[in-house]
């Protein structure tokens, strides 16, 4: 990658990406633009399950690795991870993608169904099709923001839905890597920028605005390579006037990278 200064927005694995692209030949720039917040409700996924006793769940869905679990250590510190998983076994469970797969066998747990791939919401709801869910419980195990077209597909299907937060996406406490971004996107010193998540745009866009910066921004990453690293992504940047260069196939870091690579070597 020739010494191209590649941005990094990715949070939790934003050290293993950095290492990734830097292996190539690039100089990383690393500026994590969401924070995982913990946000989880004890009393409220204590009354959940207790109502499902006399009000089943017909199908569980579970979205993320790190909210699979985060849902877990909550069941456990409640001591209702056995009724939990009796629960389950009565219903049907799928899963958006494959991270949440591990901590769901780890647990013992059955998958019925799998989104393919990319993973999105259309997937989700399109892995449902022949399951009868009028007037079916349905919990869905919350990212950090609310799923608002995975409720209303599920609702129009007349299912009752009940959403299990168990973390938010904010702001990182640090927001002055981003505006160093933002700066240096400006000035032109930036070849790519690698988004790895929606949420990094809107975030990105709102310290810009802080600044009253947002269209140099816009401008600035125009000018650069956009590695996006899936359709719910691409929109997103689509939205605020973005252009994605390229988009992993399938959505995954590896991908991401290597499309980098040969989009910044097409480049020259």
């Amino acid at each position: 990658m020739n010494n191209k200064v590649v941005a990094v927005l990715e949070a939790r694995a934003g050290a293993h990406l950095a290492e990734l692209v830097a292996r190539r030949g690039a100089i990383p720039l690393r500026a994590p633009a969401l924070e995982e917040v913990p946000d989880v409700d004890l009393p409220h996924i204590a009354a959940l399950i207790a109502s499902w006793a006399g009000d089943p769940m017909r199908l569980a869905i579970f979205q993320t690795g790190v909210g699979t679990r985060a849902l877990f250590q909550a069941t456990d510190t409640l001591g209702l991870t056995g009724r939990f998983l009796e629960l389950m076994a009565a219903g049907s469970v799928v899963v958006r993608g494959p991270k949440p797969v591990g901590e769901l066998n780890a647990r013992g747990v059955a998958i019925a169904r799998r989104a393919r791939s990319p993973f999105t919401t259309a997937t989700v709801l399109e892995a449902l099709q022949g399951m009868e869910l009028r007037d079916a419980r349905v919990m869905v195990q919350r990212y950090g923001a609310a799923n608002r077209e995975l409720r209303a597909g599920l609702e129009a299907r007349g299912a009752r839905v009940d959403e299990i937060a168990t973390y938010r996406w904010a702001l990182p406490r640090d927001v002055k890597p981003l505006r160093d971004l933002i700066g240096a996107l400006a000035e032109g010193r930036v070849h790519a920028v690698m988004f790895t998540s929606a949420v990094q745009i809107q975030n990105l866009c709102a310290v810009a605005r802080e600044l009253g910066a947002n269209q140099r921004l816009i401008e600035g990453l125009n000018r650069c390579v956009i590695a996006s690293v899936g359709p719910i992504c691409s929109r997103a940047l689509a939205e605020f006037g973005i252009t994605p260069t390229f988009e992993a196939s399938p959505p995954k870091l590896g991908p991401l990278v290597a499309g980098l690579e040969a989009a910044l070597q097409a480049g020259g």
